[in-house]
């Protein structure tokens, strides 16, 4: 599993839940996605949000289904994220909920690194692509001209669905 996010810009005029982020105008979709790319669950922050500040509530939307009786699993065994989700806080509260986090380190220039390195190498190409799916077959969501937010994270909910539907009949 593993938390993205991506920039996509708003039409002219802007509208509820815009704002300037780093890198420019507009909202985030943060997407969590299984191991194959396919997203499990969607929302959408202002630019300018906090990504660490969503991981949670992603985790908390998904319930696992594992085929078996009883009731579902909700914990997650591996959550693969970038550099930017790297806080102390976070990998904290991940442990608490017995999941293992697979987030590598921010190199801080100031600090020197001691030991042999370590490198964790991260799978980003399975949730790229999901971003790519939006970005290209579902042209609605590439600039935001939805000034409502419910409208736009509606439209994002159907593309899910629809990229899950023609997963599961083409296989």
């Amino acid at each position: 599993m593993a938390p993205w996010m991506a920039l996509f810009p708003p039409g002219k005029g802007g509208g509820e839940g815009v704002a300037y982020g780093g890198k420019g105008k507009g909202i985030l979709i943060h997407s969590l996605t299984e191991g194959g790319g396919m997203p499990l669950a969607n929302c959408t922050t202002p630019a300018n949000g906090d990504e660490r500040a969503q991981v949670v509530p992603l985790l908390d939307a998904v319930k696992v289904r594992t085929g078996k009786r009883g009731r579902p699993r909700k914990r997650l065994k591996v959550i693969a994220t970038d550099k930017g989700y790297d806080a102390k806080a976070l990998r904290q509260t991940l442990r608490k909920r017995g999941i293992r986090a697979q987030i590598p380190k921010r190199v801080w220039k100031t600090k020197k690194n001691r030991g042999r390195p370590i490198k964790k190498t991260v799978p980003r190409f399975q949730a790229e692509r999901t971003f790519a799916w939006f970005q290209k077959k579902y042209r609605r969501l590439v600039v935001r001209w939805e000034r409502i937010a419910a409208c736009f994270d509606a439209f994002l909910a159907i593309a899910t669905i629809h990229i899950w539907i023609h997963r599961l009949i083409a296989g």
